[in-house]
């Protein structure tokens, strides 16, 4: 699905349909004769209709697999850092039994300097550690500087620009992590790329698009660290985002700024955006004045989800960031933001029903 193009910007393909290296359409969908961009009808070859007796084995595999991941889910120990209590424990089992697929969490903001890639890093290693398969976060901020590259420890020189290079070849999983950073709880991070040559050079959207839909195909779920809210691209990333996470610093004029682009975005018929997002506020200093709180009130009422992660030297450092070092405070906050981002991911039947042992400490 493609939105509106005020700056004139080429169509490319949406990184969930897997074809986001090939050119889009010079027309839009449903306009070849076909329908609803179907092809026409002579050209179609409709598969033949399963028999009862192929739909009863098909329910059957599905709930036995459905079985065997809640059964896993339930056994899983959650790190001692987070404590107990159901919202944690919710957490752990939801992330354990999302659907098949790649949800895609694309991380934005109306500001810059607001600590975007600082919570990707925190919010990705806290979904790295609840999420059984491999979990990656891609630097998707196109320029040749900042972005996720000193929150991981290089293991080696790859970046975005070798999957670029890499193709379709990036929808295996050995070629994928092999081009990837692994940070200390074991998510993937794909850094940008800091050359500005004639060999190496940060991708262009469609390069990007192109590089998400392959990696959709090899991980469990994908984290974008965009670049601030300013452009048609950045936009339609918001609007694919199976999860948008938005980001503000914890001033009066950052969350203003943030109402704005909310109210701009729903102008422009991205409802969903907004509806869905989920609103982190960052604070900058120990304590937060009350008329930041006061327009907090009004920005609960703009997106899905306001949470306010506290200000934490390990969020500011520039050093590889694990999320089980964050201060007690700013853990429960961004389980709060990884768990509003679960929430929002489409999850097998078994995890309406919650965890079936929600043995705590206490807490609840």
């Amino acid at each position: 699905m493609l939105y509106g193009k005020p700056y004139g910007e080429a169509d490319v393909h949406d990184p969930s349909d897997g074809q986001a290296d090939q050119p889009a359409a010079g027309t839009p969908s449903g306009e070849r004769g076909g329908g609803l961009g179907e092809p026409a009808v002579g050209e179609r070859t409709l598969p033949p209709a399963p028999t009862p007796q192929e739909i009863a084995a098909r329910v059957q595999a599905l709930t036995s697999q459905q079985r065997r991941r809640a059964d896993a889910a339930a056994r899983r120990e959650i790190p001692r850092e987070f404590g107990a209590g159901r919202r944690v424990e919710t957490l752990w089992w939801r992330a354990a039994l999302l659907s098949e697929g790649c949800p895609l969490i694309c991380v934005s903001s109306a500001d810059g300097g607001v600590g975007r890639s600082a919570l990707t890093a925190a919010l990705g290693g806290l979904l790295a550690l609840a999420v059984p398969e491999p979990v990656v976060a891609v630097d998707a901020t196109l320029r040749a500087w900042g972005g996720l590259e000193h929150r991981v420890v290089r293991r080696s020189s790859s970046t975005v620009w070798d999957a670029v290079a890499a193709g379709g070849d990036l929808a295996d999983s050995s070629v994928a992590e092999r081009l990837t950073q692994v940070g200390p709880t074991g998510l993937r991070v794909l850094v940008g790329e800091s050359k500005l040559l004639s060999q190496r050079r940060p991708p262009t959207w469609p390069e990007m698009f192109a590089v998400v839909g392959h990696l959709r195909l090899a991980f469990r779920m994908a984290l974008l660290d965009l670049p601030t809210a300013d452009s048609t691209s950045t936009w339609r990333a918001l609007g694919w985002a199976t999860v948008p996470v938005v980001v503000s610093r914890a001033t009066v004029d950052s969350v203003q700024h943030t109402l704005r682009l909310l109210a701009h975005m729903r102008a422009a018929g991205l409802t969903r955006v907004p509806d869905q997002a989920v609103l982190v506020v960052m604070a900058t200093s120990p304590s937060v004045a009350r008329e930041v709180r006061a327009v907090e009130q009004l920005a609960r009422q703009a997106a899905a989800v306001l949470v306010r992660v506290p200000y934490d030297p390990v969020l500011v450092r520039t050093d590889p960031l694990d999320p089980r070092m964050l201060t007690k405070a700013t853990r429960s906050a961004m389980t709060e933001v990884a768990a509003a981002v679960i929430d929002r991911c489409p999850a097998d039947p078994a995890a309406v029903h919650g965890p079936r042992s929600s043995a705590s400490n206490g807490e609840n």
